[in-house]
């Protein structure tokens, strides 16, 4: 074998090598689930506790990526869809500069939809991708993720790869 292409090989292993090893898997006794977290940069900033159901994280800073995962109990049969038209009629439609996004299916280990929006939030535009993963027929995940518009357009990958590999245990 050519050096210039040994070289290039062991190349594509060390890269390999290093993305493998930049993934993280997250879990806790406090949740009843585990994600992969693609990049050191996710870091926790808020755990489940007696006050507080919900764990939160960040892609270096809150304006970059802010990421809440909560398990939502709904009536049976729901679906994710229902509790994506609840949310937008309820809650994310009154945010200021709201401009709704498009729904989506999602698969993943657990299947569901996604929605994307946008709104203002002190003077700078923002982004929202919610993935809603539907677990049975009462219980629905709900990883919200938020952050300026140009930044969180950039990591959509590294999000999406959180919501395929949530898992419950």
């Amino acid at each position: 074998m050519p050096i210039s292409r040994m070289i290039l090989t062991f190349a594509f292993l060390a890269l390999s090598c290093s993305l493998t090893n930049a993934q993280q898997v997250f879990t806790s006794d406090k949740i009843d689930y585990t994600i992969e977290l693609p990049s050191t940069t996710w870091r926790i900033i808020s755990e489940p506790d007696a006050a507080h159901e919900h764990l939160e994280f960040v892609y270096g800073d809150r304006l970059d990526g802010y990421l809440q995962i909560r398990k939502e109990v709904v009536e049976a049969g729901t679906t994710a869809a229902d509790l994506a038209r609840r949310d937008r009629d309820q809650k994310f439609r009154f945010l200021p500069g709201f401009v709704e996004g498009k729904e989506e299916n999602f698969l993943g280990r657990l299947n569901g939809v996604t929605v994307s929006y946008e709104f203002i939030k002190t003077g700078k535009p923002m982004l929202g991708r919610i993935y809603y993963l539907q677990a049975d027929n009462r219980t629905i995940y709900t990883l919200r993720v938020t952050g300026l518009r140009d930044k969180l357009a950039r990591i959509r990958n590294q999000t999406d790869l959180i919501a395929r590999t949530f898992k419950l245990k």
